[in-house]
């Protein structure tokens, strides 16, 4: 056992009680003079700088965390096109198109009233109107004839063979001069499953045909005669579409309208007269609609 330190004069219990307390230090070397001593010291000194350090740093440590996730999300993003509404807003030149078809596709020009195809033929093609006017007919087994359309360049008819029709339910003849594309139904199947961008386009023709035929059904339902002839002359005049209004329609026969329209041909030569007199209409060698006709079918 060592001596306590020399000079210091300690009580006997006192200096008993010092002695064996610096002889437990030393011996386990924790002495003032221990370098770990020391460091335990200054730890403790330093501990609550150390803990508002740690606290500074945490936040930053976060918020480079976080942007770093944000990259690793938007590099693995797929790059995704732009629509409008549910169809996506392409440009599809649909000539160029069937041009590149080669066997199942042919081309025609045809006279007007010259016949397409009947009713009752093999259903086995789907047209597409590249210039010129079409109709689409119907007759009754007593003869009674209906026009269920009138088509236009851009347009395609003929499509029930698609949905497997086996024969054509109405007939269709030009109304103009027109060149028609003839694409056979294998031939326009394999395009629609090989080219998603023709079926983007045929899609879009189709809702589009759905939504004119609904509107016929109520113009019929609803309207009058006079109301029903005058959008039928606006239709024509291609109103309401895209492009320019075709102010010129070519020379129709009034029964054509008559059919179209669900009444006589008496009552479809006054209604005409009568907008002719309004300044509506012109026809001296061709029928010339202005858009004024439009008060026929808001004021009624």
């Amino acid at each position: 056992m060592r001596e306590c330190p020399i000079g210091v004069d300690y009580p006997p219990i006192g200096r008993l009680v010092h002695a064996h307390s610096c002889n437990s230090i030393i011996q386990q070397g924790r002495g003032e003079s221990d370098p770990a001593f020391g460091a335990r010291r200054s730890r403790i000194r330093d501990k609550p700088k150390l803990k508002t350090a740690r606290a500074q740093a945490k936040p930053i440590a976060r918020a480079s965390a976080v942007k770093k996730v944000a990259k690793t999300v938007k590099a693995k993003r797929p790059q995704t096109r732009k629509t409008v509404g549910l169809i996506p807003a392409i440009h599809f030149d649909v000539r160029n198109f069937l041009g590149t078809l080669g066997a199942g596709r042919s081309n025609a020009s045809y006279r007007p009233k010259a016949v397409i195809y009947r009713q009752g033929d093999p259903a086995d093609a789907v047209y597409y109107i590249e210039t010129g006017k079409v109709q689409l007919t119907v007759v009754s087994q007593h003869g009674k004839e209906g026009v269920i359309a009138m088509l236009s360049a851009g347009d395609f008819f003929g499509e029930g063979c698609l949905a497997g029709q086996p024969l054509n339910m109405a007939s269709a003849s030009a109304m103009a001069r027109s060149t028609i594309s003839r694409i056979e139904k294998k031939a326009m199947i394999a395009a629609l499953h090989q080219h998603p961008a023709m079926s983007e386009m045929f899609m879009a023709f189709l809702l589009s045909r759905n939504i004119q035929i609904e509107a016929d059904l109520v113009d019929q339902l609803f309207n009058s005669s006079e109301r029903r002839l005058a959008r039928l002359l606006l239709l024509l005049a291609n109103f309401g579409k895209e492009g320019k209004m075709e102010t010129i329609i070519p020379r129709i026969n009034q029964d054509i309208l008559a059919a179209k329209v669900g009444t006589t041909r008496s009552r479809i030569n006054f209604f005409m007269n009568k907008f002719k007199k309004l300044g509506f209409i012109e026809y001296d060698g061709g029928l010339k609609v202005h858009t004024s006709l439009l008060n026929v079918i808001v004021h009624d």
